[in-house]
């Protein structure tokens, strides 16, 4: 069975929601599925998952969750070859930050591009002033990825 993981960066419990809420999904798709509440980039290039989706909160002025740092540090620090990575993103934010808004997800796009991963579709933006439980954005949106994209295993 093909192993999908859930890399969660969350401030206040939105994204691990999202990340507990779109899970069943994956499985009905045929994967076994992993949340990981604290990644390390080891969860990412020691034990490589078929597919990976980040579920990502920003705080303040688009900056990593706390128990997401260590793992965009690491990612950055060490430069892993990630070409066979394929992943997809959800980034909470609120539009009323600005130029900021959804910071840790749009750079975690970048560093993950810019080593070689494969985003498959588009990123999803959920923005917390027009939609207040993010997962009423996310699971319509996932169901629609896993088609698109062909996840579907089972």
């Amino acid at each position: 069975m093909p192993q999908l993981k859930i890399f969660v960066g969350t401030m206040y419990g939105g994204a691990l929601d999202v990340a507990e809420q779109v899970a069943p999904l994956f499985e009905a798709a045929g994967y076994e599925v992993s949340i990981l509440e604290q990644p390390s980039l080891d969860d990412l290039t020691e034990t490589p998952p078929d597919l990976a989706l980040f579920c990502l909160s920003t705080t303040g002025s688009g900056d990593f969750p706390g128990n997401f740092v260590p793992f965009a540090r690491e990612l950055d620090e060490k430069s892993p070859t990630l070409t066979a990575l394929r992943y997809g993103l959800i980034a909470l934010g609120d539009s009323s930050y600005g130029e900021t808004f959804c910071g840790a997800g749009r750079r975690l796009d970048e560093m993950l591009q810019g080593l070689g991963a494969t985003r498959l579709g588009a990123r999803l933006e959920v923005d917390a002033m027009e939609t207040f439980m993010a997962d009423d954005a996310a699971l319509p949106w996932v169901e629609t990825w896993i088609e698109e994209q062909q996840l579907t295993v089972a």
